[in-house]
């Protein structure tokens, strides 16, 4: 399957809504994405193919990146599209120079939690009730990134 990861662009909020309607059971608005999109913290970049296939929003303040969403449509998963999201945000905060880069991810979720894994992540702690639409845990994943010595 051939797709691009590339910088968010305004034409992208159709399509990031579709994602989220799609694939959280408390989806952001088009309005919460617009004034993200639009607030100097926050970096999203989209797969694109034939359409907005996926997308990865990190917030990046003070040093350290936070993971707000990451989520593939479920006709294009299974294609390497969330791995190379997650690897070009985590590329992308290195570059920025942060000290790590973290997310949430539901107790359940064990496919993402393979993938974090295998990207390096570990787990940093326990996060109780944090989802509804289920109520469930967030389990925190964290990847820091080594300093040299200065």
């Amino acid at each position: 399957m051939d797709y691009r990861i590339i910088e968010f662009e305004e034409r992208h909020i159709a399509g990031i809504v579709n994602i989220e309607n799609q694939c959280f059971s408390s989806p952001w608005t088009e309005e919460e994405i617009r004034e993200a999109s639009e607030n100097p913290v926050y970096r999203f970049l989209v797969a694109e193919c034939e359409d907005t296939a996926g997308y990865i929003g990190v917030i990046e303040i003070c040093g350290e990146a936070y993971i707000t969403n990451v989520a593939v449509l479920p006709g294009y998963r299974g294609n390497g599209i969330g791995r190379a999201l997650l690897k070009a945000a985590v590329d992308g905060a290195q570059e920025r120079n942060c000290d790590f880069i973290t997310l949430e991810v539901r107790e359940s979720n064990s496919v993402a939690i393979d993938l974090y894994k295998s990207l390096g992540f570990t787990e940093a702690g326990k996060r109780r009730n944090f989802y509804t639409k289920p109520d469930e845990d967030a389990i925190i994943y964290t990847l820091t990134f080594r300093k040299e010595s200065r």
